[in-house]
């Protein structure tokens, strides 16, 4: 009788097993949303959401630089003159002058060259040079690269790309000035 138990059971465990197998095809049925329901936003991460428009510090300056935020660039940049190149230790190096047209406050920085990029514009290529600089983004200090570039004709001396944008942010454009 103890036997007839056991293998009632250990067959009734491998029917069970059996039919938990999958086929290896999954099916995705999608929820049912009735019309009538207006869409939320539901913060699902521990990432700021930011505007289009946001203030950057470049370490050690004091006043922050309004920066447009782009999601279609790769690398932010800032607005950068006296751009000299030179070599220390062996290795390439860049001095460059940033000024806050707001503030009036000036900072010379000399930078280690990451890279020299050539940049595609619509009726022109750019030479630029990339650093790396410490800056205060949303209350938080970090190290990050960025492109020298002369932005005498833009509204705004810094563009944030995606290099500073992944994993700190979400971008709404309908909002601006959101950080401190």
């Amino acid at each position: 009788m103890r036997n007839i138990a056991k293998m009632l059971g250990i067959f009734s465990l491998t029917l069970f097993l059996n039919g938990c197998q999958s086929s290896g095809k999954t099916s995705i049925v999608p929820a049912i949303v009735p019309n009538d329901q207006k869409a939320t936003i539901v913060k699902t991460t521990d990432l700021d959401i930011i505007g289009a428009v946001e203030p950057i510090y470049f370490l050690p300056m004091k006043s922050a630089f309004e920066a447009r935020i782009d999601t279609g660039a790769t690398t932010s940049s800032i607005d950068a003159d006296e751009i000299v190149e030179f070599e220390r230790d062996g290795e390439k190096w860049v001095s460059f002058k940033v000024t806050n047209r707001r503030s009036g406050e000036t900072h010379t920085f000399e930078r280690p060259i990451i890279e020299n990029l050539i940049i595609k514009r619509i009726d022109h290529k750019e030479h630029r040079i990339k650093v790396s600089l410490n800056v205060r983004f949303g209350g938080k200090k970090f190290s990050s690269e960025f492109t020298l570039a002369k932005r005498d004709n833009f509204e705004y001396q810094a563009l944030i790309g995606r290099n500073l944008l992944t994993g700190r942010a979400i971008v709404d454009t309908s909002l601006s000035h959101t950080l401190k």
